[in-house]
């Protein structure tokens, strides 16, 4: 139970689809929170495997789901904003899930913030691979907040707008990048608040996302614009590097980088 005396109303939301083989550990750790005063909203994009069977399970638990055909994942973040009444908004994908004590220490950190993230634990095969450090003072760059860790105070969406739909993989840094041009206020929780497993995720569109990203910045830092490319061209050099290190089985030398002199910084287990 929650021993601290703020207690706003907080919204989750889960948007996934065909998500049978992880969708419960993500509902048990929303569920299972150590916070109490969570509205729990699941969006399911018309799954056809047993992912809505599991979501029924547990629908006595859930504040609202629904399974319908959508435009993408951002119009299902958007639908999942629609349906939110918290004061404090988390999106927690299908594949993740919460630290137990998360949404506490998030609406115990939530004072004088609009947006509040963390560091995020990656796994892999199982096994605890590394943790992503978050810092928002390097948007300008890249994305550098953790998203399964953010929570958004709901009147931020109300000023500055929902997910854009025009991205396909870098909505998320649309959002934050649009949030700190406007000045909202962001705080840094020092500790490990959601997990991530990441060793089925695919790489084959990670051009893609560094042309949606330049454009982004391009977008809201017109003024930047010849570092915006200039960063562009350094980022997909160092991509293009790793993969290349990655090849030769020196990945030693990556690990180095990142976790001694990366501006965000990845900690090794």
């Amino acid at each position: 139970m929650s021993l601290i005396e703020n207690t706003p109303l907080v919204s989750v939301i889960t948007v996934v689809y065909n998500g049978e083989k992880y969708i419960e550990d993500v509902i048990r750790s929303v569920l299972n929170q150590t916070y109490n005063n969570i509205e729990y909203i699941i969006i399911d994009g018309g799954s056809s495997d047993n992912t809505i069977s599991i979501i029924k399970k547990y629908e006595d638990q859930i504040s609202f789901w629904v399974s319908e055909n959508d435009r993408g994942i951002s119009d299902a973040f958007n639908k999942g904003i629609a349906k939110a009444t918290g004061e404090l908004i988390g999106i927690i994908n299908s594949d993740d899930w919460y630290e137990n004590d998360a949404v506490e220490k998030v609406v115990t950190n939530s004072n004088n913030a609009d947006v509040i993230y963390s560091d995020m634990q990656l796994w892999k095969n199982n096994k605890k691979d590394f943790i992503v450090r978050g810092d928002h003072h390097f948007l300008t760059r890249e994305m550098t907040v953790n998203h399964p860790t953010v929570f958004v105070r709901k009147e931020c969406y109300h000023r500055l707008g929902l997910f854009d739909i025009e991205y396909k993989l870098a909505m998320d840094y649309d959002l934050m990048l649009r949030f700190a041009v406007n000045k909202c206020r962001f705080k840094y929780v020092p500790e490990v608040l959601s997990n991530m497993r990441w060793e089925g995720l695919s790489d084959i569109n990670w051009l893609t996302g560094c042309r949606e990203t330049l454009q982004i910045k391009n977008k809201y830092l017109p003024k930047r614009k010849i570092l915006n490319h200039l960063y562009f061209y350094k980022h997909v050099l160092a991509i293009t590097l790793s993969k290349l290190i990655r090849k030769t089985r020196t990945e030693f030398l990556i690990k180095t980088y990142r976790s001694r002199y990366a501006k965000v910084k990845k900690i090794y287990e």
